[in-house]
């Protein structure tokens, strides 16, 4: 089979780039899945094909950064013959609420994909009030 040097869908493609920029055309370059599992937050993105050397990590005032590059696997000089992956830097932030644990954050990146957790704070979990009054003790859920 041999490739094609031309793309039927490529004016829509660049007519589409005009009126909407060039997002429109490309799928989401860092998708996303959030939820909470017992005391931890799990976060999962989605960057196929990126050197783990290049991800990087920071938390300024719980707002979480990600940054990721995707190099051109094509050697310099190339001539290529399609180019639908994206290529670049991408980047992504999350507003993370106070009650998560920024300082004890785990992350590992397998099978292209990105996966942090991040523990609920101590301070944030629902604890046990002891209350005291008259002959007998009792606990409440507080």
């Amino acid at each position: 089979m041999m490739l094609m040097r031309t793309d039927p869908f490529r004016e829509l493609d660049r007519l589409t780039q005009q009126v909407f920029g060039p997002a429109a055309t490309r799928p989401s370059a860092m998708a996303m899945d959030a939820y909470r599992s017992g005391d931890d937050f799990f976060v999962h993105f989605d960057l196929p094909g990126i050197d783990p050397e290049t991800i990087e990590l920071d938390v300024e005032r719980n707002v979480l950064n990600v940054r990721a590059e995707r190099r051109s696997p094509a050697p310099e000089g190339a001539e290529a013959l399609v180019a639908e992956r994206p290529t670049g830097t991408f980047t992504r932030q999350l507003f993370l609420g106070e009650t998560l644990d920024t300082e004890r954050i785990d992350a590992s990146y397998e099978a292209g994909v990105l996966t942090l957790r991040i523990p609920v704070a101590e301070q944030a979990k629902p604890r046990r009030i002891q209350i005291t009054g008259g002959d007998a003790r009792r606990q409440l859920s507080g």
